[in-house]
């Protein structure tokens, strides 16, 4: 599975070979908290990624003082959110307890018989305290009966980087307003060979996918409209941008930090988890806003981002199960959700926390909140769709030095032909 995040997965190192549970504890930090007057203690494995794991540290303590009658025992993992649901299912039986995963992975998962199900209070609590998109991020349909499988914490998209003294207000409404204002030496920056964010132009244009599910969320099915006229316009589309010595496309998180630090990159895609760095770097003239439109067929239409969620779920196969719960649903609440904002900036599911002044005020949030209505909810992606999304965006980049070797024809071919599934 593709990312949701543009947080890698850090690799486990030798600890791989020890299992889940024993690499938990030794890529990660073992920590007794508390003394309790309970019976016996409890140990809970937990990963998240490597940024988050000062705060999940600080959570547990806070969650150990609110259970003085236990003691538990915290061994925290490094594992980010992207591929975590392949780790999970390397062995099911030895999976941490709770663990961060993107949205995107819930059924993987729970074929994987990996998650165990949220009911009574606890689902209530969620339903009543979090958005309703945050809350569908995290259901699923089975026989008709719609189902909850983890805790939603943040919403997340991507949005626009801009430097201030270079854009105005104006040009950042249009992909070619900021080109216009782009040299070889200042570009923008744009992921086109990442299928995250290559799918926006799709998107944008009004073309989806429709995956049709079995009884045990299999793929049954898969369909698109990508491959139709309109998607051969948008390839063009994206050529045409390609070509702009005034646009980088290759551009990852490091290459558009590193940017904004020289003044090579004057506006830039991607998500919160850049921020700080990109903040300190501009200063004065940090910007961000919702991403631009850009032309197609003539018209101006609007780049639609991929919207999913980061949820926290709960090992199926937890031998402390109750406490299990208890921890996510404590990790998740309001004021942990706004902790969150302050260490990472991400911006809270919990509708009283994305209410609260500091998210209200805070430009990153503002973006967010504007990009949000114009995105895809990154649920429902078809298993196979991220490596030739981001394969599309790799021939171009392969054919810059050559034009006449990039067929767009072919290639939105091969695009379709990656991902579309014909029912057996």
């Amino acid at each position: 599975m593709k990312k949701f995040l543009k947080i890698s997965a850090l690799a486990m190192g030798a600890c791989m070979t020890l299992g889940m549970a024993a690499m938990a504890v030794g890529c990660g930090e073992d920590e007794g908290t508390g003394g309790g007057t309970g019976g016996g203690t409890v140990t809970l494995v937990v990963w998240c990624p490597e940024q988050d794991h000062a705060f999940a540290k600080d959570v547990a303590a806070q969650f150990q003082a609110a259970h003085p009658e236990k003691t538990y025992k915290f061994q925290f993992g490094i594992q980010g959110e992207g591929d975590a649901a392949t780790k999970v299912l390397n062995d099911v039986e030895t999976a941490p307890d709770v663990f961060s995963f993107a949205s995107d992975q819930i059924n993987k998962l729970i074929v994987g018989d990996a998650l165990a199900r949220i009911g009574g209070d606890r689902l209530q609590w969620i339903k009543d305290n979090n958005s309703a998109d945050a809350v569908d991020s995290a259901t699923i349909t089975r026989g008709g009966e719609e189902q909850v499988y983890a805790f939603p914490y943040t919403d997340n998209t991507y949005f626009l980087y801009y430097d201030k003294s270079k854009l105005n207000e104006t040009d950042i409404q249009s992909l070619d307003g900021i080109l216009a204002k782009t040299t070889k030496a200042q570009q923008f920056y744009y992921p086109f060979t990442d299928g995250w964010y290559g799918a926006a132009f799709f998107f944008g244009a009004g073309l989806d996918y429709n995956v049709e599910y079995g009884e045990q969320l299999n793929e049954v099915s898969v369909t698109s409209t990508f491959g139709n006229a309109k998607g051969l316009e948008v390839v063009n589309a994206m050529w045409g941008y390609a070509q702009n010595e005034g646009v980088k496309m290759d551009s990852d998180d490091s290459k558009i930090i590193a940017g904004f630090q020289t003044g090579s990159c004057i506006a830039g895609v991607t998500g919160i988890w850049c921020k700080s760095q990109i903040q300190e770097y501009l200063g004065d003239n940090f910007g961000v806003a919702k991403l631009p439109t850009y032309t197609l067929g003539g018209e101006q239409v609007q780049l639609k981002a991929f919207a999913g969620y980061k949820l926290l779920g709960v090992s199926k196969r937890s031998p402390n199960m109750v406490d299990a719960l208890e921890f996510a649903q404590f990790y998740t609440n309001k004021e942990n959700q706004l902790k969150h904002f302050d260490a990472r900036g991400f911006v809270p599911t919990n509708t009283e926390a994305k209410s609260d002044p500091k998210i209200t005020a805070d430009p990153c949030a503002k973006a967010i909140s504007a990009q949000l209505p114009l995105t895809h909810t990154q649920k429902g992606v078809p298993g196979d769709f991220w490596t030739p999304m981001g394969g599309l965006g790799t021939a171009m980049l392969n054919a810059l030095a050559d034009a006449a070797k990039f067929n767009a024809q072919e290639q939105l071919d091969a695009l379709v032909a990656g991902f579309v599934k014909a029912k057996a």
